[in-house]
């Protein structure tokens, strides 16, 4: 098992740190006294448009050990000015998110109201709830009603943030957060001991906070002032990119060049997972198996992956039983994956590179980042930022890039968030940086269809089919991996009914959820009663079904962040409607298509058949040649796009009913 230079670091600081008994002690913060002028204050600061706004958010983070185990502290201070009704309503309750195994401790707080008068928060008035529940996945906070809020107010808290058995390594510290803040301050106590080779180090990204200043106690301080609010909008590049914040770590100052440092790191990558990829007598007996017969290379790396997706479980990814996870032992070589057919995701991997080497080809580890996360800027020399791994084939003096331990990624694709990226070729002698490609529109569908037959009371009903392919699907399967089949079913139902309310879905079915390189297939019997709004003889009907009930993409008049969308896709909608009998369409139409410029292409069409059926057919395609991140100056004209294609979306037909014809 290969560990980077990083993780031996931190693998020998936590050795040393065993030697030490002697725990350091948290800082203590008290309540300080209330300017004046604070509580007086009638306008925010940062943001003239705010509710709320913090005075102040200080915090000290330190490193401590306790007999041999070592902690991460952090302690935060925060003041607040409440100045209207909106900001009463936001932050007279505070939540404080938990992640993982952090605890929040010592809670406390008080309410200075305009007159002066201060209310203490209770102790008891401190409860865990659950804020976010979706897939699975639980946010919990630590949470409190803070008293007597009112605007012209002043409340303020402090907590603690315990990380048990772990160090301030690759921490990060944001600068702003969901309030515009006066004055952010970080105090840092690095842990310092004869035994810690390196010391700490500091990387500010997207923001330029003052420099260190040595404090009392071990600490080191740095503030930025006039801190703007994190704006949520849709379609919007990672936090990371567009906040600004601290990395702060322990690392030796090797002071590269880019150049110097990524070459090392390319060289040190190739000889450390040179033996992670060993072909041996298994390997090679194994391999032969799997391409007797293959035609040409392309056919033979598509079996090598499908062997590696789909035979080998993945004990991140697939579900196991406790039993099987119990039993199954440390894979060492690529050997011992392919023999127990279960490991982890590099294991997967290795496995791949092994079958394709002893297959003839060259194959070799690379290194990414993740566009999910963050933009890779190669300036930036810390390998931190690079934590993602593939396998590079050379195929016809190219190198094509796979990653089988992605579970649901088809053959030929990679993540979204590793698409697009640079990602460096390890090579004994000379590593190069590379770009992986991005997978076109075509690759991602989202094809969908109904038949239905409308009455005339407006109630449609009928038979709908969807179908995911690329990274449509990847999310998706993803999300209900580990659902009962009555869960997914669940989902399909809420889904339906939340765009239409009345919705009964019926005879769910869910096909291909667990196979990459079929459509992900959704299918039921719907009836929506009131689909078509009835208004004396006439009924209003949109017949893009898919699209009812559905938001505008970019609801805002203005932005503040560049749009970013995650990958290119296609939507391929088809819609039958019977119509009711006696009635017919009162000239209808349908506003068409457009070009979306170099990006992609919209159209719809209808047309009503001898039989007095509706036809209807839209198609979507956006993200061509790579088009998925604009600035914000550009934000007018994409809003203008999209209004477009949801005005055509949304757009309904009249039906009359015809002379003569009764109820």
């Amino acid at each position: 098992m290969y560990l980077s230079p990083k993780l031996i670091s931190h693998v020998v600081l936590l050795c040393t740190l065993a030697f030490i008994t002697c725990p350091a002690r948290a800082v203590i913060v008290e309540w300080r006294p209330v300017d004046p002028a604070d509580l007086a204050l009638k306008a925010p600061r940062v943001d003239k448009e705010a509710g709320a706004e913090a005075i102040f958010w200080e915090v000290w983070v330190m490193d401590e050990l306790q007999g041999s185990d070592t902690h991460t502290v952090l302690t935060h201070y925060v003041r607040l000015k409440i100045f209207n009704d909106r900001g009463r309503e936001a932050y007279s309750t505070i939540d404080i998110p938990t992640v993982g195994k952090v605890q929040i401790r010592d809670v406390a707080g008080r309410t200075i109201k305009p007159d002066g008068t201060i209310l203490e928060l209770k102790k008891d008035a401190v409860f865990e709830r659950t804020l976010v529940k979706a897939g699975g996945l639980k946010i919990n906070a630590k949470s409190f009603a803070m008293p007597g809020v009112e605007p012209g107010a002043i409340i303020e808290y402090r907590y603690r943030e315990y990380r048990d058995n772990q160090l301030s390594q690759y921490m990060r510290l944001p600068f702003q957060r969901d309030i515009p803040i006066q004055k952010v301050t970080y105090h840092i106590k690095p842990l310092n001991v004869p035994w810690l080779p390196w010391g700490m180090r500091t990387m500010s990204l997207h923001c330029n906070p003052t420099p260190f200043t040595r404090d009392r106690d071990g600490y080191f301080t740095t503030s930025l002032n006039d801190a703007p609010a994190i704006v949520e909008e849709p379609h919007m590049p990672p936090h990371d990119e567009v906040q600004g914040w601290m990395l702060i770590y322990y690392a030796p100052d090797k002071k590269l060049t880019p150049e110097n440092y990524w070459k090392d790191y390319g060289r040190e990558t190739y000889k450390a997972y040179k033996d992670s990829m060993k072909v041996g007598g298994d390997v090679r007996k194994i391999a032969n198996g799997i391409l007797n017969g293959a035609a040409n290379d392309d056919e033979k790396l598509r079996r090598i992956y499908q062997y590696c997706q789909t035979k080998i479980k993945n004990v991140q990814h697939d579900v196991i039983t406790a039993e099987e996870r119990a039993d199954t032992k440390q894979n060492k070589r690529p050997a011992d994956t392919l023999s127990q057919e279960v490991g982890t995701g590099f294991d997967i991997d290795m496995a791949f590179a092994a079958l394709a080497s002893a297959a003839g080809f060259d194959a070799r580890m690379t290194r990414l980042a993740d566009r999910g996360d963050h933009f890779f800027n190669a300036a930036i020399v810390d390998s931190y930022f690079m934590r993602g791994f593939n396998v590079a084939v050379r195929v016809d003096d190219k190198w094509r890039f796979f990653d089988p331990a992605s579970t649901y990624i088809p053959y030929g694709m990679l993540r979204w968030q590793e698409e697009g990226q640079k990602t460096l070729v390890s090579d004994n002698k000379e590593p190069e940086f590379v770009d992986t490609p991005m997978t076109g529109p075509e690759k991602s569908v989202a094809k969908r269809s109904g038949v239905f037959h409308l009455d005339e009371e407006g109630t449609l009903e009928g038979d709908v089919k969807l179908m995911y392919t690329g990274h449509q699907a990847v999310g998706r399967r993803n999300s209900i991996e580990s659902d009962s089949a009555e869960q997914r079913l669940e989902n399909i139902r809420e889904e339906a009914k939340s765009r239409m309310s009345t919705a009964e879905v019926t005879d769910v079915k869910v096909e291909n959820a667990g196979d990459a390189e079929k459509p992900l297939t959704y299918s039921f019997h719907i009836k929506v009663p009131g689909y078509a709004q009835r208004t004396g003889k006439r009924l209003f009907l949109q017949p893009s079904f898919f699209e009812f009930n559905t938001a505008p993409m970019f609801p805002n008049a203005t932005r503040k962040y560049p749009v970013y969308f995650h990958y290119a896709w296609s939507e391929e909608d088809s819609v039958q409607v019977k119509l009711p009998d006696g009635y017919e369409f009162d000239h209808p139409d349908i506003p068409g298509g457009f070009n979306l410029g170099g990006a992609g292409q919209y159209s719809a069409k209808a047309q009503i058949t001898s039989d007095k059926r509706l036809l209807y057919t839209r198609q979507l395609t956006f993200g061509a040649k790579a088009s998925l991140l604009f600035p914000a100056e550009v934000y007018p004209q994409l809003k203008k796009i999209f209004d477009a294609i949801h005005e055509s979306d949304t757009h309904t037909l009249t039906l009359k009913q015809q002379a003569g014809a009764t109820r």
